[in-house]
């Protein structure tokens, strides 16, 4: 049985890594914005599910608290926002805050409190990116503060694992995928992109620290 740890289960790709973890008969502990998703989570058979908002840097800041003494095989960082902003459009400094702090500021602010805990049991923490992301692989200016922030966490990924040389770092790329985020038209279910993604992390190696991959299991060629 692993001991797995969910940032940002409140839906979609999260609300599913925390059901197919639970179904598969491990431990879960979640981290939920809103007290009707921790009911639900908790009927579902979590261990453990604590309300956070990683917006917030006061509401990240108790969570090593809350997670003392737990030793995580795999730890997920999932909470993401995205935007429809053009580069003919500069954003307002709310929307940058409302992107960055999501997609970058509450992950390096949870990294260095979730790492103990992951090391402790010689786990993996992978971060939700995206292919959105590769600077090489710019097909469109859509999306723009989305991508620059999944950029952003994807070097901060590859810097921490030098600081945190105990635990496989990495970041991983779902694909699109039909959630509240990424349409109707999307051509992957949630079930199948969790599906990949739980086996890619599961089969991650030391050669992989600081990457980023791909749900089925293909290392990205260019970041």
């Amino acid at each position: 049985m692993a001991q797995v740890l969910v940032i940002g289960a409140s839906r979609g790709i999260g609300r599913e890594l925390a059901q197919q973890y639970i179904e598969n008969g491990d431990r879960v502990i979640a981290t939920v914005r809103r007290a009707e998703d921790r009911e639900a989570l908790l009927a579902q058979g979590a261990a453990a599910v604590h309300l956070i908002d990683v917006a917030q840097p006061q509401s990240v800041s108790g969570l090593a608290w809350l997670l003392d003494g737990e030793k995580f095989d795999y730890a997920w960082y999932v909470a993401g926002v995205l935007d429809h902003l053009h580069t003919t459009t500069p954003p307002t400094q709310q929307e940058f805050d409302r992107v960055m702090h999501t997609n970058l500021l509450g992950a390096m602010q949870a990294l260095p409190q979730v790492a103990p805990t992951v090391q402790a049991a010689g786990g993996k923490f992978a971060f939700i990116s995206s292919s959105m992301a590769q600077i090489g692989h710019v097909d469109d200016d859509h999306s723009w503060l989305y991508r620059c922030s999944k950029a952003a966490l994807n070097m901060a990924v590859a810097t921490a694992q030098h600081g945190w040389p105990g635990v496989l770092l990495l970041t991983m790329d779902p694909g699109w995928v039909r959630t509240e985020m990424g349409g109707s038209v999307a051509p992957l279910s949630v079930e199948e992109s969790v599906q990949g993604m739980r086996a890619t992390l599961a089969g991650a190696q030391a050669a992989d620290a600081g990457k980023l991959l791909h749900h089925d299991g293909r290392r990205a060629d260019s970041w």
